[in-house]
């Protein structure tokens, strides 16, 4: 993947296809290596974990395309005697971002129009969404040098609009899978207690909001102390209004009213909200600018390009994980809660390989038991694709959990790392300065902007989460109740 650092280069065909060659035969064998030492993983997910490793290293390259850093070591590559420009233009900066993140974005944008409709693995297509790595990696290649080709007038437009909308629309669904996500966590914790009087489970989970909402205090403290001297009104009403918040919507989940109509709600589900929210307003004012001496990170002693370099990093494998996460969570998806769209077993159902190979007669009576178990709900459809190494004729390292159903929606994955790109490239490039300002690396997301979007998003996200809980009481008639 190193060679892709070069993309500019390959705008030049005396050194295009030698590049191109060396980065697409990488990238194959990275997602290759990625899939081979996932043998023991389910085959989706080496696929998932294959798409965040693209996703990262385009990040990671549009971030470093933001300065005029790599540019001038390959320019330095080659004493001094080429220089290094995209149409008569930089090869670096704003637009360049955009174009690297262009080309991703439309990579999948192809890939989602393509596997649109697929089921399961018995359809032809969804080899293309599990396979031929090597094509992939060329063809998104291929796409990030044609947009250097594209005038750049049209991507200030694309920035200013389509891609900063894309980017908030991902924010959006991010929040709203996190208050899910408290949800689904009390709930299952409850389920366990209740049906199984697990007192593991009891402590795990009064511990956990404990816990949040003692971190959640002790953040709160930190940020009174360390970032809401005198003149830092903006952390100081940032702080204030969290704080407020979250003891707010505290009350409210324990409120007779609430828990009459939706009585799982409680304060497990707003600890996990609180602390979250309290991180967010914890990352906006430690990532704001030192204007006004409010920012004693930024006068910290210690390697400035380290920490520059580290930052982005971290930044940059949080967005990859959050979009693999979000793009196959059942909530985003539309799947079932059990994670995988099986059918419902009948005759007219195609034999599953469990009772296809003509077993012998225990394991007939076996394979009849475990479809009479899933039949009647006592076990889960996965049982049926549970097999040992009699059954297991093909010997082959990776196991195909989607045989009979995907495990999440290929086309709507696609568009999510879609959305992703979008909000990589707003986040690079929105109240970024001149990238003549940085002799080295740009860093990730330290301006006022962005404190204010993680700002505003932690009040979404209270919001998004007071509305499940007084929805069931506003409409009761939407709940059954």
């Amino acid at each position: 993947m190193g060679a892709l650092l070069s993309l500019p280069l390959l705008v030049l065909p005396s050194v295009g296809t030698l590049w191109t060659v060396l980065a697409s035969c990488c990238g194959a064998a990275t997602c290759s290596a990625v899939c081979s030492a996932c043998g023991k993983c389910q085959s989706s997910t080496a696929t998932r974990i294959a798409y965040a490793l693209i996703l990262l290293v385009n990040s990671i390259l549009s971030w470093i395309m933001l300065t005029p850093w790599a540019v001038k070591k390959l320019e330095h590559l080659t004493i001094d005697y080429m220089k290094i420009s995209c149409n008569g233009g930089d090869c670096y900066g704003y637009v360049a971002v955009h174009r690297l993140n262009f080309g991703l974005g439309l990579f999948h944008v192809l890939l989602a129009v393509i596997l649109l409709g697929v089921k399961s693995s018995k359809d032809g297509r969804a080899a293309i969404q599990n396979g031929y790595w090597g094509p992939k990696i060329v063809g998104w290649i291929g796409l990030v040098i044609l947009t250097f080709f594209i005038p750049e007038s049209f991507f200030f437009i694309w920035g200013n609009y389509f891609a900063l909308a894309g980017a908030l629309l991902f924010l959006l669904l991010g929040l709203i899978l996190l208050v899910d996500l408290a949800h689904t966590w009390a709930e299952y914790c409850l389920e366990k207690i209740e049906f199984h009087d697990s007192r593991a489970w009891r402590t795990l989970l009064i511990g956990s909001t404990l816990g949040s909402y003692v971190a959640s205090l002790a953040l709160t403290i930190v940020m009174y102390i360390f970032f809401a001297a005198k003149g830092c009104s903006m952390n100081q009403a940032a702080i204030t209004v969290n704080l407020l918040l979250f003891l707010i919507v505290s009350a409210v989940s324990v409120h007779p009213v609430i828990q009459e109509y939706n009585p799982q709600a409680g304060l497990a589900q707003s600890a996990m909200v609180a602390i979250y929210c309290t991180y967010l307003t914890m990352s906006a004012v430690s990532m704001e600018p030192d204007e006004k001496q409010c920012n004693p990170l930024l006068r910290s002693t210690g390697t400035r390009t380290a920490s520059v370099v580290m930052g982005a990093i971290v930044t940059m494998l949080t967005i990859a994980y959050t979009t693999t996460r979000a793009a196959t969570q059942g909530f985003a998806m539309g799947n079932k809660k059990n994670g995988a769209n099986y059918a419902q077993l009948d005759s007219e159902e195609p034999e599953h390989g469990l009772v296809s190979q003509q077993p012998s007669a225990r394991r007939q009576m076996r394979a009849e038991a475990l479809r009479a178990a899933v039949e009647e709900g006592s076990l889960p459809a996965t049982a049926l694709d549970d097999s040992d190494d009699e059954s297991d004729d093909d010997n082959s390292k990776s196991k195909d959990d989607e045989k009979y159903a995907t495990q999440y929606n290929y086309t709507l994955f696609h568009v999510i790392f879609l959305l992703a790109t979008a909000w990589v490239a707003t986040l690079l490039t929105t109240d970024a300065g001149k990238p003549e300002d940085f002799p080295k690396f740009a860093p990730v997301g330290r301006t006022y902007w962005y404190s204010w979007v993680k700002i505003v998003s932690s009040w979404v996200c209270y919001g998004i989460y007071t509305w499940t809980l007084a929805a069931p009481a506003v409409m009761p008639g939407r709940f059954n109740h």
